[in-house]
């Protein structure tokens, strides 16, 4: 995590829950801007998405039969 990240995070548990909904809302409509269509990945979920692609070249997948419904 970075440092501003973590700064964030701590003056975020500073304030009442109120305002912390009140910027949920703020940050909800920035990634919007930031992304319209939701299709830019998290650095997370570009980690996630690589190892799933390896997983998949290497052959380990599931298929709707392997799954129990």
């Amino acid at each position: 995590m970075t440092n501003t990240r973590a700064e964030t995070i701590s003056l975020l548990e500073m304030l009442p829950e109120d305002d912390i909904s009140l910027i949920n809302i703020m940050i909800k409509k920035l990634i919007k801007a930031w992304d319209p269509d939701f299709t830019k990945l998290t650095p997370t979920e570009a980690t996630e998405l690589e190892k799933i692609i390896a997983e998949m070249d290497a052959g380990e997948y599931v298929t709707d039969d392997d799954i129990e419904w």
